[in-house]
């Protein structure tokens, strides 16, 4: 038998070379580079000599990346987290088209971004997930960013960046879509995580850890006590959270406790925690979530913020960190009730599964979601706000058009939500719905109007019952108390991902009351969070119609019906609540100008 020469080298074991790590994918590509090297080769080099430059000296440093590769017209970078790898991009589009007015113009840059578990060595990164930032990056055009659902998720809407929903996108070599998202520059408006009263069973369990000083001075212990009061304010106002209280999770301050001590003291599913170093007024905090059930870290990120600012009413420091524990739960418990098997996952990730895919209007998500609520109500037979759920998603189906059955969808819908209020005739929550089911599937407005007072007497702060008693009065053409209830709605509404369903229900409220251009803003924002909803559609292009939009608006009805084939004039007045006392007709008629067949 031969043997290897001791003067060789030895290869690298691939299987001790590689390591497997979750990061956020970044990829860069230079638009038309053919065509510009071709027009002026020296000049493009030069310029992209320059961004690189750029990219290694600031924007990498300032968001923490990793360049892995740089070709002559694109680039990879690896980041830790969503925020600074969609900040990296902005960035990086930014000074380029901030270049000199003769050649910058011409050169723009395209990005996609993807998260996912990949493998890594010292000179590249390989994976699936990296071909899919790759792939994701060809839907976007010039100057744009476009990322996937898994970057989406752990991104705040207005803080990281303005959100658009691109739908479900079909990419090379991919058999099933992928849902994307285009992400533009954020807004100047701070974002608010408003208050929510009611509650909601099976949530889960949070405990939010004082975070602990790096140093010993007095003064900086009171610190750590502030941040875990924001945190635990603010997601308390999150109905899908349940927190525990600010003085038993205090036991834990300046301890050494482990996820599973906590975990077990406490019944949490997810521990939040960490520590800070004060410079002056200037605080660097290292903050964290951990998750009970398999003891996986799910979120981690350094945050520097000020003193002054954790004693605002909207601390940013607070918010940033309340806002990623919100998306690594919500993507986790979501990820769960996707891909196991139903015996296997605990109630939590029923109920948290179950609301947030019936709000994602993906139908294969949507369908998801009544298999979880169905099997949940097996588990647990006593809880009112179960088959109050489920009367809401019967509505939602109708309104998308996903049955050819609508009398016996509202039959059941009534059936269920009657349930609800036999087991528990004082749930907010489920008088709400109940009215939700008379008005728009039984349009008996006078049961729904004594639904919403009833849920309302119960809790002044239900925003679910605002919302629908809103829509109510916008059916009877009553605009001023439609206009006062859909405000106090949004209000109310928390940061979450039926944001966009409050904005679709304002936006037609401002229809009614004759407000074209309000209504049409709002519908804009709903449908770039979520770009499938149809009842946001058809109020966005009747708005259109009546504000003499109508171009936009011919546009506006060719997506709509591209979304439902099956829709004509004729189904809409069958199915709109309005038609006989609102202004329903008058919005068939702008439909029909807008191009829906009659």
């Amino acid at each position: 038998m031969s043997s290897r020469p001791n003067n060789m080298p030895s290869l690298p074991d691939p299987e001790f070379s590689l390591q497997r790590r979750r990061k956020v994918v970044l990829v860069v590509d230079l638009v038309e580079s053919v065509s510009l090297m071709q027009a002026d080769e020296l000049r493009v080099i030069t310029r992209w000599q320059a961004f690189l430059a750029h990219v290694n000296q600031v924007v990498l440093p300032a968001n923490e990346g990793r360049l892995v590769k740089s070709m002559g017209d694109g680039l990879m970078v690896e980041f830790e987290s969503a925020p600074q790898a969609v900040a990296a991009a902005l960035d990086m589009h930014a000074w380029m088209t901030a270049g000199p007015r003769d050649i910058a113009p011409l050169m723009q840059l395209r990005a996609g971004l993807h998260s996912a578990e990949i493998y890594s060595d010292q000179h590249d990164i390989y994976g699936a997930g990296v071909n899919l930032a790759a792939r994701i990056a060809t839907l976007a055009g010039p100057g744009e960013t476009v990322v996937s659902t898994a970057i989406r998720d752990s991104l705040t809407d207005g803080l990281d960046g303005m959100l658009e929903d691109l739908g479900e996108c079909y990419l090379k070599h991919l058999e099933a879509p992928v849902r994307a998202w285009r992400v533009g520059a954020a807004g100047r408006n701070p974002v608010v995580i408003a208050k929510r009263n009611y509650a909601a069973p099976l949530q889960p369990t949070i405990a939010v850890i004082p975070f602990t000083a790096r140093s010993r001075e007095a003064e900086h212990f009171a610190v750590g006590e502030l941040i875990a009061d924001g945190v635990i304010a603010q997601l308390s106002r999150i109905s899908e959270f349940k927190l525990i209280s600010r003085l038993s999770s205090a036991a834990f301050r300046d301890r050494d406790s482990t996820v599973d001590n906590v975990a077990v003291n406490l019944g949490a599913d997810y521990v939040v925690s960490g520590s800070y170093v004060m410079l002056g007024t200037k605080l660097q905090v290292n903050a964290e979530l951990a998750g009970s059930r398999d003891h996986v870290l799910l979120w981690t990120d350094r945050i520097h913020g000020d003193i002054a600012d954790l004693l605002t009413a909207q601390s940013e420091l607070v918010n940033t960190i309340s806002s990623n524990v919100q998306a690594a739960i919500s993507q986790k418990e979501v990820a769960q009730a996707l891909t196991r098997p139903l015996p296997t996952l605990a109630s939590c990730s029923l109920m948290f599964g179950a609301m947030s895919l019936t709000y994602s209007m993906a139908r294969a998500e949507f369908f998801r979601a009544q298999e979880l609520l169905l099997h949940l109500m097996e588990r647990h037979r006593r809880h009112p706000l179960l088959p109050a759920w489920l009367a809401k998603w019967h509505v939602l189906q109708v309104e998308q058009g996903w049955t050819d059955d609508a009398t016996a969808v509202a039959h059941r819908a009534l059936d269920h939500s009657s349930r609800a209020l036999d087991l528990d005739p004082h749930s907010s929550l489920a008088l709400a719905i109940d009215g939700f089911v008379r008005c728009n599937l039984h349009q008996d407005f006078d049961a729904a109007a004594d639904r919403y007072r009833a849920a309302l007497q119960c809790n002044a702060s239900e925003p679910l019952a605002w919302l629908f008693l809103g829509m109510l009065h916008a059916f009877r053409g009553e605009a001023a108390p439609a206009l006062d209830a859909a405000e106090r709605a949004q209000a109310l509404s928390p940061l979450d991902p039926a944001k966009y369903f409050y904005d679709s229900l304002a936006a037609s409220v401002q229809l009614s009351a004759g407000n074209y251009e309000r209504s049409i803003e709002l519908a804009r924002r709903s449908l770039r969070a979520n770009g499938s909803h149809l009842s946001t559609h058809r109020a966005m292009t009747i708005a259109q119609v009546m504000a003499g939009h109508m171009d936009e608006a011919r546009a506006s009805a060719a997506r709509l019906m591209q979304l439902d084939p099956q829709l004509t004039v004729s189904r809409y007045l069958a199915r709109s609540p309005g038609v006989r006392v609102g202004p329903g007709r008058r919005f068939a008629e702008a439909l029909q100008a807008a191009g829906v067949p009659q």
